[in-house]
């Protein structure tokens, strides 16, 4: 670890507080464990139960607020982590997939997931090298313009 011993201790250097874990919209749990692995299902950039927007990214919705909206994801899917397992089991973060509902033509989906593995780096350092797929889909559930998930090591 950087600076501390623990990621929460490093989640409250970088002032971020996780949310609560965001409640499923379908039949699925925010997060499951397998041996020493653990893995989120793809989490929307909820904030308080609501979307901050709806569309498409390189449409209605900035290339940038997606990169937020990222961020926003990767925050929620760390929430679901935290409430399964604990943060500070993180051993490793291995991979993340990124879901970009895309207007015809965007192809910036590298640049909007940046917005989680830019977290994930700042929060775990090298322990957050991870893994990534960024993929452009045509729609995302509720209208969301991003959906993000993520595999992690866990302490046995």
């Amino acid at each position: 670890m950087a600076t501390t011993d623990r990621w929460s201790d490093r989640l409250a250097e970088l002032g971020v507080t996780l949310p609560a874990v965001a409640a499923p919209v379908a039949a699925y749990v925010p997060a499951v464990r397998v041996g020493n692995q653990v893995w989120t299902s793809g989490q929307l950039p909820f904030v308080e139960g609501a979307l901050p927007a709806t569309g498409k990214v390189g449409g209605a919705v900035t290339a940038d607020d997606a990169q937020g909206y990222a961020r926003l994801c990767a925050l929620n899917a760390l929430a679901a982590v935290d409430a399964l397992v604990g943060i500070d089991n993180v051993t490793r973060v291995l991979k993340i997939v990124g879901f970009v509902a895309s207007a015809e033509g965007f192809t910036g989906q590298p640049g909007v997931v940046n917005g989680a593995s830019t977290l994930i780096g700042e929060v775990f350092g090298e322990a957050g090298a991870h893994a990534r797929s960024a993929v452009g889909v045509a729609e995302l559930p509720l209208g969301a313009p991003v959906e993000v998930e993520i595999v992690v090591e866990v302490a046995e």
